[in-house]
């Protein structure tokens, strides 16, 4: 095995349990911190397949301010422990069910295709710079950049004036 094969092996379990560990933690705090670790992970990822600008913005983004955002709330709700007695009994068999159906789909889908997957091919020099992401926003794309940006600030002044009538 080269080196490369090892670290996807080694990120993928550390992925995986980072993942499990979250789920699983009774503690909302904890569950937060193994999400960024999963996320930081997930960023590798982005490095390994040669795409820096995803890895940062996923870095910065969702391991940085998204969970941020969330331990803010979760400390300020002092919701820190999970209760038991807010679970409803039924989610844990259609859980159970669904992740089956889930891991059934899959296993289906690996027999049915498994030796026909699509090589991968070679990847341009620039693919995934900065430098060439910023000029395809800014001159082919520079339209829909300009609508989601406005779509964010009715978004977040909408948010603003509907926290405003409910202190009222």
């Amino acid at each position: 095995m080269n080196p490369e094969t090892i670290l996807f092996f080694f990120l993928a379990l550390v992925a995986i349990a980072s993942a499990l560990a979250m789920l699983f933690a009774r503690n909302a705090i904890y569950s937060a911190l193994f999400l960024i670790l999963n996320f930081s992970t997930i960023a590798v990822f982005y490095l390994i397949l040669n795409a820096p600008f995803i890895a940062m913005a996923q870095i910065t983004v969702y391991a940085g301010a998204i969970m941020v955002l969330f331990l803010f709330v979760i400390m300020l709700l002092s919701s820190e422990q999970l209760h038991k007695e807010t679970v409803n009994r039924w989610q844990r068999p259609l859980a159970i069910l669904l992740g089956l159906a889930l891991l059934g789909e899959a296993a289906y889908l690996i027999i049915l295709r498994g030796g026909r997957l699509p090589m991968i091919g070679s990847v341009p020099e620039n693919f995934g710079n900065p430098a060439s992401i910023g000029s395809l926003l800014f001159n082919q794309y520079l339209l829909p950049f300009e609508i989601t940006s406005v779509l964010l600030l009715v978004a977040m002044v909408g948010a603003i004036v509907l926290t405003q009538s409910e202190r009222r």
